[in-house]
Protein backbone atom coordinates (compact mmCIF):
# COMPACT_ATOMS: atom_id res chain seq x y z
CA UNK A 1 0.00 0.00 0.00
CA UNK A 2 1.37 3.41 -0.96
CA UNK A 3 1.85 5.81 1.93
CA UNK A 4 0.32 9.25 1.45
CA UNK A 5 2.84 12.06 2.02
CA UNK A 6 1.50 15.39 3.23
CA UNK A 7 3.08 18.73 2.40
CA UNK A 8 6.81 18.51 3.19
CA UNK A 9 7.92 21.61 5.16
CA UNK A 10 11.18 23.51 4.84
CA UNK A 11 11.95 23.14 8.54
CA UNK A 12 10.77 21.01 11.44
CA UNK A 13 12.45 21.97 14.73
CA UNK A 14 12.70 18.94 16.99
CA UNK A 15 13.01 18.72 20.75
CA UNK A 16 13.00 15.41 22.60
CA UNK A 17 12.87 14.16 26.18
CA UNK A 18 16.49 15.23 26.74
CA UNK A 19 15.68 18.89 26.06
CA UNK A 20 12.52 18.64 28.17
CA UNK A 21 14.49 17.22 31.09
CA UNK A 22 17.16 19.91 30.78
CA UNK A 23 14.54 22.67 30.84
CA UNK A 24 12.75 21.15 33.82
CA UNK A 25 16.01 20.80 35.75
CA UNK A 26 16.85 24.43 35.02
CA UNK A 27 13.42 25.62 36.10
CA UNK A 28 13.78 23.76 39.39
CA UNK A 29 17.26 25.22 39.96
CA UNK A 30 15.90 28.74 40.41
CA UNK A 31 18.75 30.19 38.30
CA UNK A 32 17.59 31.56 34.98
CA UNK A 33 20.12 34.13 33.73
CA UNK A 34 23.85 34.11 33.07
CA UNK A 35 24.69 31.10 35.21
CA UNK A 36 26.60 27.85 35.04
CA UNK A 37 24.62 26.45 32.10
CA UNK A 38 25.51 29.44 29.93
CA UNK A 39 29.15 28.96 30.88
CA UNK A 40 29.01 25.25 30.12
CA UNK A 41 27.37 25.89 26.76
CA UNK A 42 30.04 28.46 25.89
CA UNK A 43 32.87 26.07 26.76
CA UNK A 44 31.32 23.16 24.85
CA UNK A 45 30.55 25.31 21.81
CA UNK A 46 34.07 26.73 21.67
CA UNK A 47 35.48 23.20 21.71
CA UNK A 48 33.05 22.04 19.01
CA UNK A 49 33.85 24.94 16.68
CA UNK A 50 37.62 25.01 17.09
CA UNK A 51 37.85 28.31 18.96
CA UNK A 52 39.50 29.24 22.24
CA UNK A 53 36.63 31.38 23.51
CA UNK A 54 32.87 31.57 23.07
CA UNK A 55 30.42 34.21 24.30
CA UNK A 56 26.69 33.42 24.34
CA UNK A 57 24.24 36.14 23.31
CA UNK A 58 20.54 36.72 22.80
CA UNK A 59 20.62 36.24 18.99
CA UNK A 60 22.86 35.86 15.99
CA UNK A 61 22.31 39.54 15.18
CA UNK A 62 23.50 40.71 18.60
CA UNK A 63 26.44 38.31 18.33
CA UNK A 64 27.51 39.96 15.06
CA UNK A 65 27.02 43.44 16.46
CA UNK A 66 29.13 42.63 19.53
CA UNK A 67 31.85 40.93 17.48
CA UNK A 68 32.14 43.98 15.22
CA UNK A 69 32.17 46.43 18.11
CA UNK A 70 34.72 44.33 20.00
CA UNK A 71 36.89 44.15 16.86
CA UNK A 72 37.15 47.93 16.73
CA UNK A 73 34.45 48.84 14.21
CA UNK A 74 33.31 52.39 14.90
CA UNK A 75 31.27 55.25 13.45
CA UNK A 76 32.57 56.32 10.05
CA UNK A 77 34.09 52.92 9.22
CA UNK A 78 33.13 50.75 6.27
CA UNK A 79 32.55 47.00 6.46
CA UNK A 80 32.54 44.89 3.30
CA UNK A 81 29.96 42.14 3.21
CA UNK A 82 27.66 40.15 0.94
CA UNK A 83 24.34 41.41 -0.44
CA UNK A 84 23.08 37.82 -0.62
CA UNK A 85 22.17 37.33 3.02
CA UNK A 86 19.48 38.09 5.55
CA UNK A 87 19.20 41.82 6.17
CA UNK A 88 20.35 41.30 9.77
CA UNK A 89 23.96 41.07 8.57
CA UNK A 90 23.87 44.63 7.27
CA UNK A 91 21.74 45.83 10.19
CA UNK A 92 24.39 44.70 12.68
CA UNK A 93 27.03 46.64 10.74
CA UNK A 94 24.91 49.81 10.81
CA UNK A 95 24.15 49.43 14.52
CA UNK A 96 27.91 49.22 15.11
CA UNK A 97 28.13 52.67 13.49
CA UNK A 98 29.63 51.59 10.19
CA UNK A 99 28.48 51.64 6.58
CA UNK A 100 28.00 48.32 4.80
CA UNK A 101 29.74 48.06 1.45
CA UNK A 102 28.40 45.27 -0.73
CA UNK A 103 30.82 43.11 -2.71
CA UNK A 104 29.53 40.62 -5.24
CA UNK A 105 29.34 36.87 -4.82
CA UNK A 106 30.75 34.20 -7.10
CA UNK A 107 29.23 30.87 -8.15
CA UNK A 108 29.45 29.57 -4.57
CA UNK A 109 26.92 32.31 -3.63
CA UNK A 110 29.48 33.51 -1.08
CA UNK A 111 31.73 36.57 -1.22
CA UNK A 112 34.03 36.79 -4.24
CA UNK A 113 37.51 37.67 -2.88
CA UNK A 114 38.34 39.61 -6.07
CA UNK A 115 35.23 41.76 -5.64
CA UNK A 116 36.15 42.37 -2.00
CA UNK A 117 39.70 43.37 -2.91
CA UNK A 118 38.44 45.96 -5.39
CA UNK A 119 36.34 47.67 -2.70
CA UNK A 120 38.92 47.99 0.08
CA UNK A 121 39.54 51.66 0.79
CA UNK A 122 40.87 53.98 3.48
CA UNK A 123 37.71 53.66 5.60
CA UNK A 124 37.44 49.87 5.39
CA UNK A 125 37.69 48.36 8.84
CA UNK A 126 36.38 44.82 8.48
CA UNK A 127 35.24 42.06 6.13
CA UNK A 128 32.16 39.98 6.97
CA UNK A 129 31.85 36.88 4.77
CA UNK A 130 28.53 35.03 4.97
CA UNK A 131 28.60 31.24 4.85
CA UNK A 132 25.33 31.16 2.96
CA UNK A 133 23.05 28.14 3.38
CA UNK A 134 25.78 26.39 5.39
CA UNK A 135 28.35 26.44 2.57
CA UNK A 136 31.70 27.90 3.67
CA UNK A 137 33.03 30.99 1.93
CA UNK A 138 36.67 31.22 0.87
CA UNK A 139 37.91 32.20 4.32
CA UNK A 140 41.64 31.64 3.63
CA UNK A 141 41.60 34.07 0.69
CA UNK A 142 39.57 36.63 2.64
CA UNK A 143 41.81 36.22 5.69
CA UNK A 144 44.83 36.98 3.53
CA UNK A 145 43.16 40.16 2.27
CA UNK A 146 42.28 41.16 5.81
CA UNK A 147 45.83 40.58 7.04
CA UNK A 148 47.34 42.44 4.09
CA UNK A 149 45.22 45.54 4.77
CA UNK A 150 45.04 45.36 8.57
CA UNK A 151 41.32 44.59 8.66
CA UNK A 152 39.20 42.57 11.03
CA UNK A 153 37.61 39.40 9.66
CA UNK A 154 34.31 38.48 11.31
CA UNK A 155 32.55 35.45 9.84
CA UNK A 156 28.76 35.39 9.66
CA UNK A 157 28.37 31.66 10.30
CA UNK A 158 24.77 31.98 11.48
CA UNK A 159 23.70 29.31 8.98
CA UNK A 160 26.85 27.22 9.26
CA UNK A 161 27.15 25.63 12.68
CA UNK A 162 29.34 22.55 12.25
CA UNK A 163 30.78 23.64 8.90
CA UNK A 164 34.49 23.68 8.13
CA UNK A 165 37.24 24.06 5.58
CA UNK A 166 40.16 21.73 4.96
CA UNK A 167 39.16 19.57 7.95
CA UNK A 168 39.20 22.60 10.26
CA UNK A 169 36.01 24.01 11.82
CA UNK A 170 35.21 27.61 10.94
CA UNK A 171 36.01 28.76 14.46
CA UNK A 172 39.64 27.82 13.87
CA UNK A 173 39.88 30.54 11.20
CA UNK A 174 39.18 33.46 13.55
CA UNK A 175 36.20 35.31 14.95
CA UNK A 176 32.80 33.94 13.89
CA UNK A 177 29.19 34.35 14.94
CA UNK A 178 26.41 31.78 15.03
CA UNK A 179 22.63 31.78 15.40
CA UNK A 180 20.36 29.36 17.25
CA UNK A 181 17.11 30.67 15.78
CA UNK A 182 14.25 28.17 15.61
CA UNK A 183 14.97 26.97 12.07
CA UNK A 184 18.76 26.66 12.40
CA UNK A 185 20.52 23.28 12.37
CA UNK A 186 20.60 23.36 16.15
CA UNK A 187 18.32 25.70 18.04
CA UNK A 188 17.61 27.28 21.39
CA UNK A 189 14.54 29.07 19.99
CA UNK A 190 16.52 32.29 19.88
CA UNK A 191 20.15 32.87 20.78
CA UNK A 192 23.59 33.39 19.34
CA UNK A 193 27.29 32.88 19.96
CA UNK A 194 30.54 34.68 19.25
CA UNK A 195 33.61 32.46 18.90
CA UNK A 196 37.13 33.83 18.77
CA UNK A 197 40.75 33.08 19.54
CA UNK A 198 41.29 36.70 20.65
CA UNK A 199 40.87 37.00 24.43
CA UNK A 200 40.39 40.76 24.10
CA UNK A 201 37.49 40.34 21.68
CA UNK A 202 35.95 37.69 23.92
CA UNK A 203 36.26 39.88 27.02
CA UNK A 204 34.76 42.93 25.31
CA UNK A 205 31.85 40.88 23.96
CA UNK A 206 31.21 39.34 27.38
CA UNK A 207 31.24 42.70 29.15
CA UNK A 208 29.17 44.61 26.58
CA UNK A 209 26.41 41.96 26.49
CA UNK A 210 25.98 42.46 30.24
CA UNK A 211 25.79 46.25 30.56
CA UNK A 212 29.59 46.65 30.37
CA UNK A 213 30.21 45.26 33.81
CA UNK A 214 33.60 45.55 35.50
CA UNK A 215 35.18 43.70 38.40
CA UNK A 216 33.69 46.32 40.74
CA UNK A 217 29.99 45.75 41.50
CA UNK A 218 27.68 48.26 39.79
CA UNK A 219 30.56 50.07 38.10
CA UNK A 220 30.32 50.18 34.29
CA UNK A 221 33.06 51.62 32.08
CA UNK A 222 31.12 51.76 28.79
CA UNK A 223 27.60 51.97 27.42
CA UNK A 224 26.60 48.33 27.41
CA UNK A 225 23.59 46.26 26.45
CA UNK A 226 21.37 43.47 27.68
CA UNK A 227 22.24 40.81 25.10
CA UNK A 228 22.46 37.89 27.51
CA UNK A 229 21.41 34.31 26.84
CA UNK A 230 19.12 32.71 29.41
CA UNK A 231 19.93 29.59 31.38
CA UNK A 232 16.91 27.88 29.79
CA UNK A 233 18.27 28.54 26.30
CA UNK A 234 21.72 27.32 27.29
CA UNK A 235 20.30 24.14 28.79
CA UNK A 236 18.55 23.38 25.50
CA UNK A 237 21.67 24.37 23.57
CA UNK A 238 23.86 21.92 25.45
CA UNK A 239 21.54 19.07 24.53
CA UNK A 240 21.22 20.22 20.93
CA UNK A 241 24.99 20.57 20.61
CA UNK A 242 25.34 16.96 21.66
CA UNK A 243 23.16 16.05 18.69
CA UNK A 244 25.01 18.24 16.17
CA UNK A 245 27.03 15.43 14.57
CA UNK A 246 23.98 13.25 13.97
CA UNK A 247 21.95 16.22 12.71
CA UNK A 248 24.73 17.19 10.30
CA UNK A 249 25.18 13.61 9.12
CA UNK A 250 21.48 13.32 8.32
CA UNK A 251 21.40 16.61 6.41
CA UNK A 252 24.42 15.52 4.38
CA UNK A 253 22.80 12.15 3.72
CA UNK A 254 19.66 13.85 2.39
CA UNK A 255 21.74 16.25 0.30
CA UNK A 256 23.74 13.37 -1.19
CA UNK A 257 20.49 11.66 -2.20
CA UNK A 258 19.34 14.82 -3.93
CA UNK A 259 22.72 15.15 -5.66
CA UNK A 260 22.18 11.70 -7.17
CA UNK A 261 18.50 11.93 -8.02
CA UNK A 262 17.80 15.58 -8.86
CA UNK A 263 19.39 15.78 -12.29
CA UNK A 264 18.79 17.37 -15.66
CA UNK A 265 19.84 20.59 -17.34
CA UNK A 266 16.98 22.78 -16.06
CA UNK A 267 18.41 22.97 -12.55
CA UNK A 268 21.96 23.49 -11.40
CA UNK A 269 23.68 23.84 -8.05
CA UNK A 270 25.89 26.49 -6.50
CA UNK A 271 29.53 25.46 -6.50
CA UNK A 272 30.96 24.23 -3.22
CA UNK A 273 34.64 24.83 -2.51
CA UNK A 274 36.67 21.61 -2.96
CA UNK A 275 37.75 21.41 0.69
CA UNK A 276 34.53 22.80 2.17
CA UNK A 277 32.42 20.87 4.66
CA UNK A 278 28.89 22.01 3.85
CA UNK A 279 26.27 21.53 6.58
CA UNK A 280 23.20 22.11 4.36
CA UNK A 281 21.20 24.58 6.37
CA UNK A 282 19.50 24.81 2.99
CA UNK A 283 19.73 22.64 -0.11
CA UNK A 284 19.73 25.25 -2.83
CA UNK A 285 19.17 24.86 -6.55
CA UNK A 286 19.22 27.41 -9.35
CA UNK A 287 16.54 27.32 -12.01
CA UNK A 288 17.03 28.00 -15.70
CA UNK A 289 13.24 28.30 -16.04
CA UNK A 290 10.58 30.47 -14.43
CA UNK A 291 11.34 29.95 -10.75
CA UNK A 292 7.91 31.03 -9.52
CA UNK A 293 6.17 28.61 -11.87
CA UNK A 294 8.48 25.85 -10.69
CA UNK A 295 7.67 26.65 -7.06
CA UNK A 296 3.96 26.59 -7.80
CA UNK A 297 4.26 23.22 -9.51
CA UNK A 298 6.19 21.81 -6.57
CA UNK A 299 3.64 23.21 -4.11
CA UNK A 300 0.93 21.41 -6.08
CA UNK A 301 3.00 18.23 -5.64
CA UNK A 302 3.16 18.72 -1.86
CA UNK A 303 6.69 20.15 -1.66
CA UNK A 304 7.32 23.40 0.15
CA UNK A 305 10.18 25.49 -1.25
CA UNK A 306 11.97 28.58 0.00
CA UNK A 307 13.79 31.49 -1.58
CA UNK A 308 16.61 32.84 0.60
CA UNK A 309 16.82 35.74 -0.37
CA UNK A 310 14.69 37.17 -3.21
CA UNK A 311 15.71 40.81 -2.64
CA UNK A 312 19.48 41.31 -2.26
CA UNK A 313 20.33 43.63 0.59
CA UNK A 314 21.70 46.41 -1.62
CA UNK A 315 18.23 46.60 -3.23
CA UNK A 316 16.46 46.93 0.12
CA UNK A 317 15.03 50.46 0.39
CA UNK A 318 17.06 51.48 3.42
CA UNK A 319 20.35 50.30 1.91
CA UNK A 320 19.69 51.33 -1.68
CA UNK A 321 19.39 54.87 -0.33
CA UNK A 322 22.97 54.65 0.97
CA UNK A 323 24.40 54.34 -2.53
CA UNK A 324 24.63 52.16 -5.58
CA UNK A 325 26.36 48.78 -5.54
CA UNK A 326 27.31 46.63 -8.51
CA UNK A 327 26.53 43.01 -7.65
CA UNK A 328 25.25 41.34 -10.84
CA UNK A 329 26.01 37.79 -9.70
CA UNK A 330 24.07 38.27 -6.46
CA UNK A 331 21.19 39.82 -8.39
CA UNK A 332 21.00 36.87 -10.78
CA UNK A 333 21.10 34.40 -7.91
CA UNK A 334 18.33 36.26 -6.08
CA UNK A 335 16.17 35.77 -9.16
CA UNK A 336 16.79 32.08 -9.83
CA UNK A 337 17.69 30.23 -6.63
CA UNK A 338 15.28 28.15 -4.59
CA UNK A 339 15.68 25.68 -1.76
CA UNK A 340 14.01 22.33 -1.14
CA UNK A 341 13.57 20.61 2.26
CA UNK A 342 16.80 19.12 3.64
CA UNK A 343 16.29 19.20 7.41
CA UNK A 344 17.32 16.28 9.58
CA UNK A 345 13.73 15.43 10.63
CA UNK A 346 12.74 14.37 7.10
CA UNK A 347 11.75 10.73 6.77
CA UNK A 348 13.15 8.62 3.95
CA UNK A 349 9.69 8.61 2.38
CA UNK A 350 9.59 12.41 2.45
CA UNK A 351 13.05 12.68 0.91
CA UNK A 352 12.06 10.34 -1.90
CA UNK A 353 8.82 12.28 -2.39
CA UNK A 354 10.67 15.60 -2.68
CA UNK A 355 13.25 14.22 -5.11
CA UNK A 356 10.58 12.54 -7.21
CA UNK A 357 8.44 15.69 -7.34
CA UNK A 358 11.39 17.80 -8.45
CA UNK A 359 12.34 15.24 -11.11
CA UNK A 360 8.79 14.98 -12.46
CA UNK A 361 8.23 18.72 -12.44
CA UNK A 362 11.41 19.60 -14.24
CA UNK A 363 10.86 16.83 -16.80
CA UNK A 364 7.47 18.33 -17.72
CA UNK A 365 6.86 20.94 -20.39
CA UNK A 366 8.97 24.10 -20.19
CA UNK A 367 7.97 26.40 -17.37
CA UNK A 368 9.62 29.54 -18.65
Amino acid sequence: MRTTIGAVPMARPTFGPEEEAAVLETMRSGRFAQGERVGAFEAAFAAATGARHAVATSSGTTALFLALAASGVRAGDEVITSPLTFVATANAIVHAGARPVFADVNDTLCLDPASVAALIGPRTRAIVPVHLHGSPANVPALARLAAEHGLALVQDACQAVGAGLASRPLGAYGTAVYSFYATKNITTGEGGMVTTDDPGVADRCARLRHQAYTDRPYVHDATGFNFRMTELQAAIGLVQLGKLDSITDRRRQVAAYYDETVTGDRLYRPRVLPDAEHVFHQYTLRSRDDRDALREALADAGVTTGVYYPVPVHWQPTYHAMGEASCPSAERAAGDMLSIPVHHALTDAEVEHVAGAVARTTAARPLG
